[in-house]
């Protein structure tokens, strides 16, 4: 993935915009070795977009800058029940030749409006998520998530969550190093899986839970200790019960999925900067043996361990 297409429109939104151009579109940045991609920020008709929130941009591409590009990027727009015929077919053209295709918050609807959804796992900002899934019948909408991977589409809920998503993407074609400076470098936690919920009863996630904030984090430093509920729910000296409750209202998914998670982005490093047997690091990270490494593995990233390692290791 080296070049990265951006379809801008009237009443594209800053912050939409901008998320993507943090993550794609820093032309230089010497403190890391990070790849540099080919930014272009275009529209359908070269000049004057209007934006929304008192500002203009000067877009001097047209949408033959999607033509070559390996990843197509759609800026969320105000109107976002209108399309326009250019950018649809210029998404279908992507799609028909394999490039990756990425929207958040409303800019998902173009995606369903060129046909592209059927089918497919997608999400959109929570304020949307009924209107997405009334217009696309045939979309699987997700509306509890932050972004859905499926196939070459990758969508993203509103505001950060398109930051979220764009680390996704970074990660899965670059490995968790890659992710974590280009995190780094942006000032915002390094992953946030997408089955985080989009909105929770406290803010969020990691290890900035509320109350059980320092739980969390004795759990990424003892990954390979028994994490069971039960032993959790002891230690924070409450019912099992009412532990898991409580943990979902405050990190938007189950005990189970988030030790799963942190349990793999730590295998996911160890593969990347050791040449430590599956082995050895399955009973680091405290899954074990080999075999449920591998299950759980596959189950989050698509591939095995030692498929990650040949494509990702150092």
């Amino acid at each position: 993935m080296k070049k990265v297409a951006v379809i801008v429109q009237d009443g594209a939104e800053p912050f939409g915009l901008g998320s993507l151009v943090e993550v794609w579109g820093e032309p230089y940045h010497p403190e890391d070795d990070n790849p540099v991609f080919d930014f272009r920020v275009c529209t359908p008709r070269p000049g004057v977009v209007q934006g929304r929130s008192d500002y203009n941009l000067v877009v001097e591409r047209g949408l033959e800058a999607t033509e070559d590009a390996d990843l197509v990027c759609l800026s969320p727009k105000w109107d976002f029940l209108e399309h326009d015929p250019e950018v649809l077919e210029a998404l279908r053209a992507a799609d028909a030749r394999g490039a990756t295709i990425y929207a958040h918050c409303s800019g998902v609807f173009e995606i369903g409006a060129a046909g592209l959804l059927d089918g497919r796992e997608c999400t959109t900002h929570w304020r949307y998520t009924d209107r997405l899934a009334d217009l696309y019948p045939e979309a699987r909408v997700c509306p509890d998530v932050l972004y859905c991977h499926d196939g070459n589409i990758l969508t993203g809920a509103g505001a950060a969550a398109g930051i979220d998503a764009s680390l996704h993407l970074v990660r899965d074609h670059f490995g968790a190093k890659v992710a974590a400076t280009t995190a780094r470098r942006i000032v915002v936690p390094p992953h946030r899986d997408g089955g985080q919920a989009q909105f929770i009863a406290r803010s969020v996630p990691d290890c900035d839970a509320e109350t059980l904030g320092p739980l969390l984090e004795w759990i990424v430093a003892n990954l390979a200790d028994d994490l069971s509920v039960e032993t959790l729910a002891r230690r924070n000296h409450m019912s099992a019960r009412t532990f898991a409750r409580r943990f979902r209202a405050e990190t938007g998914t189950t005990p189970h999925s988030w030790v799963t998670r942190q349990r793999v982005q730590a295998a996911e490093e160890l593969l990347e900067r050791t040449d430590h047997s599956v082995d050895w690091i399955a009973d680091e990270v405290g899954f074990g043996n080999a075999a449920t490494l591998r299950h759980h593995f596959a189950k989050v990233r698509g591939l095995s361990p030692q498929q990650y390692r040949r494509r990702f290791a150092g």
